[in-house]
């Protein structure tokens, strides 16, 4: 959960994932990995139609356009400790937008993580997943976007401390995190495995959160999958490596399917960012992708041991307080939807029993949603999710944490006691 300055910066650029996208679209021929070709009506047609697919699959969408906005107009505002980024338009407007940008410019871009100036762009730009696209899904992610109507709408400045606005100090960065490169199929797996790993390490970006960074902001390549503390948003995405977080190696195919196409699953339900990404872009992937993407995820290596991280603890005999208090509160605020013995109503009340997201290292999810409450996505499989009040107002920190320990402990849970300390904190934190 170390995060310096450097990460920092990252984190919050990650938010503009696309915002450095160009597009140019002549009308009467395009390129095709690097090759100019006629372009037919229906080449046109089919080629925006598959852009459009793909930047769903890359979430272009949601970090470019502000809420009641123009689509991709920018303009969203992300604070950091080093100041505020805004995300830019990225519309084919001549002015104000990217309309200028060649071809070539896009696919450099998201392929070695420069500028069309040539500048170098920040790491949180997920050019470490988007150099994996190959040129064909780039040139048409290319059509998609100069199709959008352009909007005349100037971007912001980011407004960004000395030294974080110079991007020179990116080389060292480049020269120790990133190695640029198309995604190579595996050989010994299937089409189906390799299809969702191309999807899961290219546009899909998901290390992007779900590993650790160290102190320079560089992903922790040993620790792949293995989880984090999001900066800046006070959630938890947890690691994919192990069993006793979120771990997919013993979930049914199915299970996992059904989690990333509509937020819910008889194994859980995803709440926060990752719901987000599940309402903006997983939902609209096809099932045959979704398929693909589950079955590379159940392969990803399990380890026995959960990851370290930081977490605020209590004494043994306050955690035994805590927990004989946090019973009569689950009876009183929980047991209506989640039941007495913790197994819930599947899908649309989550388990709590025999959760590994319940027992985590990091109590920070579950602290989060008694505090906040919150919804899955409203996705087509799940239009009208059931959501969690929040209770916040009604409970003392000590009784939050007294809760969340019981449910963390209870149903052969092994989850460890929470600090009341640690309720205050997020409770005084910025919800996103």
């Amino acid at each position: 959960m170390k995060r310096k300055s450097l990460f920092a910066l990252s984190a919050v650029v990650v938010v503009a994932a696309a915002a450095l996208v160009p597009v140019l679209w002549s009308g009467s021929d395009y390129l095709h990995n690097g090759t100019a070709v006629a372009a037919t009506p229906a080449d046109q047609a089919a080629m925006i139609k598959k852009g459009e697919y793909l930047a769903r699959a890359g979430d272009c969408i949601a970090c470019h356009t502000v809420r009641g906005g123009k689509e991709f107009a920018g303009g969203l505002p992300m604070a950091t400790p080093f100041g505020t980024l805004f995300t830019p338009n990225i519309t084919p407007d001549d002015q104000y937008g990217i309309g200028k940008w060649s071809q070539d410019d896009f696919y450099r871009a998201m392929h070695t993580g420069r500028s069309k100036d040539g500048s170098l762009l920040y790491p949180a730009f997920p050019f470490t997943s988007y150099t994996k696209v190959s040129r064909a899904d780039a040139d048409a992610i290319y059509a998609y976007l100069r199709s959008v109507p352009p909007v005349a709408v100037p971007s912001r400045p980011h407004e960004l401390k000395f030294p974080f606005n110079n991007r020179n100090l990116l080389i060292g960065w480049r020269t120790l995190f990133f190695r640029e490169g198309e995604y190579k199929a595996d050989p010994t797996k299937s089409v189906e495995w390799n299809r969702g790993a191309y999807l899961i390490e290219g546009l899909g970006h998901c290390g992007m959160c779900h590993t650790s960074i160290n102190a320079m902001g560089g992903p922790v390549n040993s620790a792949a999958f293995a989880g984090g503390l999001i900066p800046l948003q006070n959630w938890y995405a947890p690691s994919l490596t192990s069993n006793k977080e979120a771990g997919l190696g013993d979930w049914d195919i199915k299970d996992i399917s059904d989690l990333l196409k509509t937020g819910v699953s008889q194994r859980g339900a995803v709440f926060g960012p990752m719901a987000e990404v599940v309402h903006n872009s997983l939902q609209y992937m096809s099932d045959e992708d979704i398929h693909a993407m589950s079955t590379y995820l159940k392969t990803i290596p399990q380890k026995e041991e959960a990851p370290e991280h930081l977490q605020l603890e209590t004494s043994q005999q306050f955690g035994s307080e805590l927990l004989k208090q946090g019973q009569k509160i689950y009876a009183d605020n929980c047991a209506k939807c989640h039941a007495e013995n913790g197994l819930g109503m599947p899908p649309s009340f989550p388990p709590l029993a025999n959760n590994p997201s319940i027992q985590m290292p990091s109590a920070v999810n579950p602290i989060r949603m008694v505090l906040n409450g919150g919804y899955p996505p409203s996705t087509g499989g799940n239009p009208k999710p059931y959501g969690m009040p929040p209770f916040a107002q009604a409970l003392s920190n000590q009784e939050v944490a007294a809760v969340v320990t019981y449910i963390r402990q209870s149903w052969g849970n092994h989850g460890t006691a929470v600090s009341p300390q640690q309720v205050s904190d997020l409770r005084s934190a910025p919800l996103d």
